[in-house]
């Protein structure tokens, strides 16, 4: 059986965009992301603001951090962002998302129960999650019961059990979120221009520091486990190419 190890594992999330805009200097936000910590995160952000660079730039930052990890892609857009991705055995288009939810669910189980006694880092990235819900609920409630309620344990449960959940979407709506899972994100990270009920969804006890902030493309707020805001900077990655082959091969 592998044995969890409580050392820090710092994701740098961006810059501090005072510092980048002030004085011209690149100071990292980190947060840490072993086990011991609350890593579900949660990206917002309306269309423009971002948002899919940010994620990919994340993603391959994320797999640089935990090398050993597993990792699945759901896209149910399927953007032209994430197109180098098709073909990859954990990339799962469009109605196939619930594919990679229903099978990292299942390894949520079966370490719950004891089957599965390994303990490295399982990750879904689950672009445009809130769409998706909603597409699912025109279609069949009942059936989108099932979904939120997977998606609820994981946030509930999965950070004992090393399983993470990334979702995009450009509002995170409560109606996406039963019994108020929203709450369960340890990080959430708000890019470009939302608009105010965003703010008020995700950092009511932050208004006072948000409100007179105007964001661009690229900027935004990140708070930390609830009760850490920073302004961030997303930075420019300096060769898309090997951040393209990392996403891949952990896929692959």
């Amino acid at each position: 059986m592998m044995m969890k190890s409580d050392a820090p594992r710092l994701l740098k999330l961006g810059y501090d965009l005072d510092a980048w805009n002030g004085y011209g200097a690149k100071i990292p936000i980190t947060s840490d992301i072993s086990p011991k910590t609350n890593s579900h995160i949660l990206i917002c952000g309306m269309s423009g603001s971002g948002k899919s660079y940010y994620e990919n730039t994340l993603f391959s930052k994320l797999v640089i951090t935990e090398p050993h990890g597993e990792f699945h892609f759901a896209d149910y857009k399927g953007e032209d962002s994430f197109a180098y991705l098709r073909g990859c055995p954990r990339y799962y288009p469009y109605k196939n998302t619930l594919q990679a939810l229903d099978a990292v669910y299942a390894r949520l189980n079966a370490r719950q129960s004891g089957e599965d006694e390994s303990c490295y880092p399982i990750t879904l990235i689950w672009d445009e999650y809130m769409a998706n819900v909603l597409s699912l609920v025109n279609e069949d409630k009942k059936s989108a019961a099932v979904v939120m309620n997977k998606v609820s344990e994981l946030l509930l449960l999965g950070r004992s059990l090393s399983v993470r959940l990334i979702t995009t979407m450009q509002r995170p709506d409560s109606i996406a979120f039963p019994a108020g899972s929203r709450l369960n994100y340890g990080i959430v990270v708000a890019l470009g221009a939302a608009i105010k009920s965003i703010y008020e969804m995700l950092m009511p006890d932050f208004m006072e520091q948000v409100k007179c902030r105007v964001f661009g493309q690229g900027e935004g707020i990140v708070l930390l486990q609830g009760s850490q805001l920073r302004f961030v900077k997303v930075g420019t990655v300096q060769d898309s190419e090997r951040m393209r082959q990392i996403c891949v091969k952990a896929l692959s």
